[in-house]
């Protein structure tokens, strides 16, 4: 996990759908509900399968055979 991205965003918490396509780990909202109902998707190394699944600052998603992405904390300017 250690090769994954950060992508900052700008709450607490966003959910697993929103941030797949936040980080471009997917094409679209559409794309997001198949790869996530088909258990493509891990987080933190565990599949899940709930698109709107509340992911907080360190989580590590991942779609498989696809680049990870960390969930990061937005820096304030």
């Amino acid at each position: 996990m250690s090769d994954a991205h950060d992508v900052p965003i700008r709450d607490e918490s966003i959910r697993l759908g929103q941030f797949l396509k936040l980080a471009n780990l997917i094409e679209s909202g559409a794309e997001a509900k198949g790869v996530i109902a088909d258990g493509l998707v891990s987080v933190n190394g565990d599949v899940d399968v709930r698109r709107g699944r509340q992911l907080q600052h360190g989580d590590v998603v991942t779609v498989q055979g696809g680049p990870s992405a960390r969930v990061s904390k937005e820096e304030a300017l």
